[in-house]
């Protein structure tokens, strides 16, 4: 491996906000930023008052607002704590802890503008918990590469790349080269897609001229989901990745179907991007 493969990622992002369960996020996002020796830069997102003003402005008096906010400073002040506990039991240590500041969307945005990957977990995923909003927003408006880490997994085993010969799938599957070059195995998988199905030799020409040797598996017509499952299965995959569809900016719309069924009805390891 040389130095310029290990460096490819330099600084790979992971939001948190105190939850329980990303204890297993951070593991698996300090395993990431291992393999590219990269900065696991950590982004505790507290409560924000800023997203009260709206609505503390009318019909509350003073007292209720005052209140209110030094509530929220408080659940606050708990959560950083509890989340800085989770941060000093990661055992990686090119890693750092920043408490964005408010407006917390516009400091979590500049973040990830700075970084080459940012990690979420499950509960985010599934549109679940405080960082659920900051996920879509992440993947959806800032298009950054999104590694959601569910469970774990081996960064040098099987990797499935869900390719349509479309921009989203192929975004996505441009800027997962650095994730792909740690693989032991890179499969290339699509369905039919229409009367002209992309021909999934093209992006195997592409990572070859990146030096990943990729095989392709065509897969039947039917339904894209379940094809994608059976597939993981088969080849024993790690990890997938898979092109975001967005419809609609209202959050139960937020993703297109295949999109939604990956994130909230299985257990994949994803690279994301939009």
């Amino acid at each position: 491996m040389t130095d310029s493969n290990r460096q490819a990622w330099s600084r790979i992002s992971l939001p948190v906000s105190g939850a329980a369960t990303e204890t297993i996020v951070l593991e698996l996002g300090a395993q990431i930023a291992a393999a590219f020796a990269a900065r696991l830069n950590v982004l505790f997102a507290p409560p924000d008052p800023a997203e009260l003003a709206p609505w503390l402005g009318e019909g509350f008096m003073g007292t209720v607002q005052m209140s209110t906010i030094d509530s929220l400073k408080v659940a606050a002040e708990e959560s950083e704590v509890t989340a800085r506990s989770h941060f000093d039991a990661v055992a990686y240590a090119a890693k750092t802890f920043t408490v964005l500041h408010s407006p917390v969307w516009q400091d979590l945005a500049l973040e990830t503008r700075l970084s080459d990957l940012v990690v979420f977990g499950e509960t985010s995923a599934k549109g679940q918990g405080l960082l659920s909003e900051a996920f879509q927003q992440v993947l959806m408006e800032e298009r950054a590469g999104v590694f959601i880490a569910r469970k774990p997994f081996n960064l040098g085993g099987t990797a499935l790349v869900a390719w349509d010969g479309k921009e989203p799938s192929s975004r996505a599957a441009r800027r997962a080269v650095p994730l792909l070059k740690k693989a032991g195995k890179v499969v290339i998988i699509g369905a039919p897609v229409g009367d002209s199905p992309a021909d999934l030799r093209r992006l195997a020409d592409y990572y070859g001229a990146h030096g990943i040797l990729a095989q392709t598996d065509p897969l039947p017509k039917g339904d894209v989901v379940p094809l994608l499952l059976d597939a993981n299965e088969r080849h024993g995959a790690d990890f997938m990745v898979a092109g975001a569809f967005g419809r609609s900016r209202l959050r139960e719309f937020a993703f297109g179907g295949t999109t939604r069924a990956l994130l909230h009805n299985t257990l994949l390891n994803l690279y994301m991007a939009h």
